[in-house]
């Protein structure tokens, strides 16, 4: 690893400075292998930016063992690869990334030749099946490429995409017997019963139709899909794995093992036969749709009519490299490959979810079709609505609008009458706490980034806010808060619907309905009712209005937090910092706190609590792998002492984002964790969606210019830039000194430029 390490960062040690050149590439900063170790849960492999297809080796897959016993690998695998595993066991074309859950892997396809095995084997002996060991040093990942040799086969695999398809390039050695392995019961995270049902339909020797339903993240989806070849198979066949399943009835006057035209079941694999030359090249199309096969077929057509493999990866660069040159940074190579893999990471998800004539598999799972917009779906609206949506509010904010549309769709779609939780594939998963879709919904609006109906959007906000029957809203409404003995998040949750209902006044104001603004801002000062001034902490409250007795404010466990503890979530008012320091004993104490977070040991037992805490992500008892602290180190800019939040960024900053595998300090979480690195590079962080205001930190970028939509450009200058020089002296904006630690939307969007310049010493 450290001779590949070496390669990695080879001219980086001198930390050479890499300013940005006229028509400079910037895919050349993009590793898609930073953050594929450890924790980060992200996938080297090729997809197009906000791409359906995201086409990816799977080293290991996560799910139950035989006997149904849990496997803890459910969490290592989120993205179905992993650094340091030395073996592949395929190519899928679905995936998530950053999450902290696992599903998806869908058609996992892997080259073969010799004996056919249609069994995966295992990482101690991938002879036993089709999986092949592989070394990094012969493995390239790029923007939209990625290259591996197959040590078993000694297949050299290719692959790149455009939106909704997957374009694979094997080449083979001589033989008589390659095999191309289609397995239709792969996952990522393979429980029983995830399989409903699997077909496919052989149209031609060279097309192959079909589709695989599953019940997992989304409990109904089904997904279609059309593969062909460059060159005609001469046979096929498959096998069933699932016992319960019989080959007989009517359907066992065929033989339906080998070159059969279709096959239906819940557990298949299948497999194609060839023979190859040395070198000879076969290639696969691999269209997906949501909604039929025709459409699979359709979307081929329409994007890879042809099978100049280097012309589709070339075109998906192409649009990587437009979608990187919205912020052109100057910096050394280490600072452009941590920003432009950050940058790649942001763009990613949410996905694009229709076909390629604007049909699509709606929540009612009744097929719509997008009229004027662009359907999306893997909302993490939990993790994102904090820096994403805002940074596409700056850089994308027409792709931002359609994202917010899909939402307003969703809800019409929703038999909740609810705006998305945590939505994918036309499907509602309700993971994590919160309704903070209405903060993406505001923020959008309050910064004027508006093509839809912004009166319709409040009405679905109100709506979700006041669905009774959901996560103790109706207890919240009634009380203040949710009471502990209603759910295990009792005091996580009260906080977020705070933050959520101050969202939703804020669009309420935007639009002059009053009533409303008075009603929510006035909910929207509840995370006060779950504060124990005896303590000092964010506590669970009981139904009969006292505080939970026993009470350790450093766990995670059953405390009434998600993703946290009470020390982590006591700073969680990003809608009011100014009342929460009155609320915590004033600015003295306030600061001490903060200072606390980040200086702490917190002891070894609070790690072992659960097998998925460590210490990645962990400074202190700081928790940068978790979303909830992510606007944290920017409180001390409501103290006296606001040169802490320019010390503490340029302290987190390189010891949560590294050019190396493990270069993510935690989930990505579906480009939250790249956010908040962009923007707080550039010195300025979105501490509460939902404003027009950005509190400013300390740029770790030599200087940037952000490209806005409409042609114009924001410059940020940044005089005497060092590793020690962290202290803003002064800032001046368009000329004028800035006499504030804060820069509205409108000073940005407006265009000009902020100059930073910095010291050794705080002011």
């Amino acid at each position: 690893m450290k001779k590949l390490l070496s390669i990695l960062l080879i001219g980086s040690a001198a930390c050479a400075q890499a300013q940005t050149k006229p028509g400079e590439k910037l895919v050349q900063y993009v590793n898609p292998i930073i953050g594929t170790q450890r924790m980060g849960h992200v996938y080297p492999g090729a997809t197009v930016p906000f791409g359906m297809v995201q086409l990816s080796p799977e080293t290991d897959t996560a799910g139950y063992e035989l006997n149904g016993k849990y496997n803890p690998d459910v969490y290592k695998y989120c993205a179905g690869y992993q650094y340091d595993d030395k073996t592949i066991v395929g190519f899928s074309h679905t995936h998530f990334s950053g999450t902290g859950h696992s599903d998806l892997g869908d058609f996992l396809i892997m080259p073969t030749v010799g004996t056919l095995k249609l069994n995966p084997g295992t990482a101690d002996k991938p002879g036993s099946g089709y999986r092949s060991g592989f070394s990094h040093q012969n493995e390239v990942s790029q923007a939209n490429y990625y290259k591996v040799k197959l040590d078993e086969s000694n297949i050299i695999a290719e692959m790149t995409t455009s939106a909704r398809v997957g374009f694979h390039q094997y080449t083979f050695p001589k033989s008589d017997q390659s095999h191309i392995v289609l397995d239709l019961m792969a996952g990522i995270y393979n429980y029983p019963d995830k399989n409903v049902w699997t077909y496919l339909r052989v149209v031609n020797d060279s097309t192959v139709i079909g589709y695989r339903q599953t019940n997992g993240w989304a409990r109904t989806r089904t997904l279609y899909f059309a593969m062909s070849f460059s060159k005609p198979f001469f046979q096929h066949g498959y096998k069933k794995y699932d016992k319960r399943e019989v080959y007989g009835g009517f359907w066992g006057k065929f033989n339906q093992v080998k070159n059969f035209p279709e096959i239906a079941g819940r557990q298949l694999r299948t497999y194609f036969d060839f023979k190859t030359e040395e070198g000879e090249k076969i290639k696969i199309k691999f269209a997906i749709s949501p909604v039929s096969m025709d459409g699979a077929l359709n979307n081929m057509k329409v994007e890879i009519p042809g099978w100049d493999f280097d012309k589709v990866k070339n075109d998906g660069q192409q649009l990587w490299e437009t979608e990187l040159h919205k912020i052109e940074i100057q910096g050394s190579k280490d600072t452009k490959e941590n920003f432009y893999t950050s940058m790649y990471h942001t763009m990613i998800n949410p996905t694009v979810y229709m076909d390629a004539d604007g049909q699509y598999k709606g929540l009612d799972q009744n097929v719509h079709k997008a009229e004027g917009f662009t359907n999306y779906t893997t909302f993490s609206l939990w993790d994102t609505y904090r820096a994403l949506h805002p940074l596409f509010n700056i850089i994308e904010p027409s792709r931002n609008a359609d994202m917010v549309k899909s939402m307003l769709a969703h809800f019409d779609q929703s038999p909740e009458h609810m705006l998305p939780v945590w939505s994918n594939s036309g499907n509602e998963n309700w993971c994590m706490s919160g309704y903070h879709s209405v903060a993406v919904i505001a923020d959008a609006v309050i910064k004027g980034n508006v093509n839809f109906d912004a009166n319709k959007a409040l009405d679905a906000c109100v709506a979700t806010a006041k669905h009774r029957d959901y996560e103790g809203i109706g207890e919240y409404m009634d009380k203040g808060y949710i009471p502990d003995e209603k759910s295990g998040v009792s005091v996580s949750s009260t906080e977020e619907y705070a933050f959520d209902d101050w969202a939703i006044a804020q669009l309420a104001k935007k639009l002059n309905r009053n009533d409303i603004y008075e009603e929510f801002i006035k909910r929207s000062q509840n995370y006060k009712n779950v504060y124990d001034a005896k303590s000092g902490f964010m506590r669970p409250k009981l139904a009969d209005g006292t505080f939970r007795q026993k009470f350790d404010p450093l766990s995670t466990i059953n405390e009434g937090f998600i993703e946290g503890n009470s020390w982590n979530y006591t700073l969680f008012a990003p809608q009011d910092p100014k009342s929460l320091i009155e609320l915590m004993g004033g600015n003295k104490r306030f600061v001490g706190y903060l200072d606390s977070l980040f200086t702490m040991n917190l002891p070894d037992k609070y790690f072992a609590e659960t097998e998925d805490i460590t210490r990645d992500g962990i400074i202190g008892n700081y928790v940068h792998g978790n979303e909830p602290s992510h606007h944290v180190a920017y409180l001390y800019n409501w103290t006296d002492k606001p040169w802490k939040t320019q010390e503490r960024i340029r302290m987190i900053l390189p010891r949560m984002y590294k050019p190396t595998p493990d270069g993510l300090g935690g989930n990505d979480d579906t480009g939250q964790m790249s956010a908040w690195y962009i923007f707080s590079s550039l010195g300025f962080y979105p501490v509460a969606p939902g404003s027009d205001q950005y509190s400013t930190g300390s740029p770790a970028v030599n200087g940037a210019v952000i490209n806005l939509e409409g042609g114009k450009k924001f410059t940020i200058n940044v005089k005497n830039q060092g590793d020690k020089n962290v202290y803003v002296q002064k800032m001046v904006l368009n000329g004028k000194t800035l006499d504030s630690l804060f820069i509205s939307h409108a000073d940005i969007m407006n265009g000009g430029e902020i100059t930073f310049y910095m010291g050794s010493k705080h002011k």
